[in-house]
């Protein structure tokens, strides 16, 4: 393969989610396996809602996730190239004015689905005279204007799908400008993707049969038909879509919980394929395994217990230096920690901030009057908890629990042989006694 070259092209009207994040990792994934370029596109035709705390929302998630850009651009610089690209349309014939409305489209894809009919745009405009059209607008009408479909049909090999084949005739032919001016995005993605030298293009299915569009648009155009894959969209654990769920999924909300990029990236990777979800912590591991003809047809559930129970993996297989705790702390908690949040209350409650409210304090005298002599090492908490056994006669949890709780303020948490060296014999003698 020759170098290739990707876009991720987001609009700038809402914060990523899951879903657009998905998409932006596998054409940086696919860049990068084949030594090629990942540029970021922003979308930004739509002047109404596209914002500039939007845009800086999904540069920032992009760069928390680890996916640089290696070019950039925005389609608002470019809008002389729309223009330019529907004169040359109208001059080859593959482009016409309308005049329907809004209504008077609506009521034609009434009366052709009640009669049987697919709602296709029928052509209507096509029998205005250029007088006709010079005459309305300089009337004050302004027209929308229409692609050309060739009535073909329209080929190509999907590097997700397989062969893919549409019969052009089945669809309407698409609006590339709007009567307010404003360009649509199958004109605007085709010059833009044109234009950049995009070699590949790999979205989600929902854009398979625009694809087709946009094929022949490269081609009236005058450029390179980029090579295509379409992969299945999302859906929630109950096979619902995800449209209805999107703040929860939002990619700024997964990190505020405490999931981890890598854990977004090694569930993303793989979501959708045969391959077995594994944590990866090094994004070099996910470029090395990737293959996109990997992705099936099939729908691919998107669980966020799964993500959840992954990132405890991933901050297990994880060093103490990306996490930026102490290292014999990170060897204790990693196994026993869900988020990097809960080894920094982990520091917390093992280091001299802050005073541990413990209930079970009725162990506190014979823990006290136990407690062994020597090295707090990782045969104290054995030793000692035998003998508060043989003292007290009370057996496992019935000691680990009360005594757990009184040294870290937890019921739960990392082995104590293991936690017993971080605190040490001066602080473990403080807190039996309600010092610390």
């Amino acid at each position: 393969m020759s170098k290739p070259k990707v876009r991720f092209a987001p609009s700038p009207t809402g914060h990523l989610h899951v879903g657009n994040m998905r998409t932006a990792l596998v054409n940086y994934l696919f860049a990068k396996k084949h030594g090629g370029d990942f540029m970021l596109r922003i979308d930004d035709t739509d002047d109404v809602r596209s914002t500039k705390e939007f845009e800086d929302s999904i540069r920032y998630d992009l760069k928390w996730m680890g996916l640089d850009w290696d070019a950039e651009d925005r389609q608002s610089n470019h809008l002389d190239r729309y223009h330019e690209a529907v004169e040359t349309l109208l001059k080859s014939g593959r482009a016409y004015a309308c005049f329907e409305s809004t209504e008077e489209l609506a009521l034609k894809r009434k009366s052709q689905l009640a009669a049987g009919k697919p709602p296709v745009y029928d052509r209507t405009a096509l029998k205005l005279s250029t007088d006709e059209i010079e005459s309305r607008i300089a009337e004050g009408e302004q027209p929308h204007y229409r692609f050309l479909l060739n009535h073909e049909r329209v080929a190509w090999q999907d590097l997700v799908r397989g062969a893919q084949s549409i019969a052009m005739s089945s669809l309407s032919d698409p609006v590339i400008l709007r009567a307010d001016g404003r360009f649509i995005y199958t004109l605007a993605s085709v010059v833009d993707d044109g234009t950049h030298n995009i070699t590949h293009i790999l979205r989600g299915e929902d854009h398979t049969t625009n694809s087709a569009a946009q094929i022949q648009l490269f081609e009236a155009l005058g450029y390179q038909v980029p090579e295509m894959g379409h992969f299945a969209l999302l859906v929630g654990k109950d096979g619902e879509g995800l449209s209805k769920r999107l703040g929860s999924l939002a990619i700024g909300a997964m990190r505020d919980e405490g999931i981890e990029a890598m854990t977004i990236a090694s569930l993303l990777a793989r979501l959708g394929t045969p391959d077995a979800i594994e944590p990866r912590t090094k994004m070099a591991d996910l470029i090395a395994a990737f293959e996109v003809s990997r992705f099936g047809r099939a729908t691919p559930r998107f669980d966020p217990e799964q993500l959840r129970g992954l990132n405890a993996k991933v901050l297990a297989e994880m060093d103490f230096a990306d996490v930026g705790v102490d290292k014999t702390l990170w060897e204790a908690v990693r196994g026993n920690i869900n988020t990097r949040k809960e080894a920094e209350e982990w520091a917390q409650i093992l280091g001299a901030e802050g005073k541990i409210q413990a209930e079970a304090v009725k162990f506190r005298k014979v823990a006290l009057a136990t407690l062994p002599d020597g090295e707090v090492n990782a045969e104290f908490w054995g030793k000692w908890t035998k003998a508060i056994m043989e003292k007290t006669g009370l057996k496992g949890k019935a000691v680990f629990a009360p005594l757990r709780e009184t040294l870290t303020g937890r019921q739960k948490g990392p082995e104590m042989a293991k936690l017993l060296p971080l605190l040490g014999r001066k602080r473990i003698m403080a807190r039996l006694k309600g010092d610390d």
